[in-house]
């Protein structure tokens, strides 16, 4: 490797941590958010559909706070994301710091037809244990969102049409 494409690669692995950063950072400033507006009101049913308002928030938090994209969604050859394609899975960028033969090598689907039942999904954004009761893998983040804002975001992620 050259020392150009080493610097690339360097400048590409800043890039991504310094994003993972700012998704923890923004998830628990709303997490603390939502966790104060909740208090004193009713437990959520634990069904779906949702609401317009329950999509949209979900697809805020998706797109500009989690920045699911930034993984779940597959990269040209230039390394820019196919938004005609998001959120159908992808092939992961990062790699371990050391070898790891338990690290993943593609993002699932989650738009349109997430992996689990609304249910699962709904526990894996409030604890970040999968349906196999196992924390997620590096470098999925194990999420602690609200129960209200992981029912957006499993609303907003079946809102969308799975492409085929």
């Amino acid at each position: 490797m050259t020392k150009v494409e080493s610097c690339s690669v360097q400048r590409k692995w800043v890039s991504v941590a310094g994003a993972c950063l700012f998704v923890v950072a923004g998830l628990l400033l709303l997490d603390a958010s939502t966790n104060a507006q909740q208090k004193g009101a009713k437990k959520e049913q634990s069904s779906l559909p949702a609401s317009k308002q329950d999509v949209a928030r979900g697809k805020y938090i998706v797109e500009d706070v989690a920045m699911c994209g930034q993984c779940h969604t597959p990269r040209d050859s230039n390394g820019h994301l196919e938004q005609n394609h998001a959120l159908e899975g992808a092939a992961v960028i990062l790699g371990p710091p050391n070898p790891d033969p338990n690290w993943p090598l593609k993002a699932p689907r989650i738009g349109g037809n997430p992996p689990a039942s609304d249910a699962d999904m709904v526990k894996l954004l409030t604890t970040g244990i999968w349906t196999d009761g196992k924390p997620l893998r590096f470098p999925m983040m194990p999420f602690r969102m609200s129960e209200a804002d992981a029912r957006a975001v499993v609303a907003y992620l079946r809102s969308m049409t799975p492409q085929q």
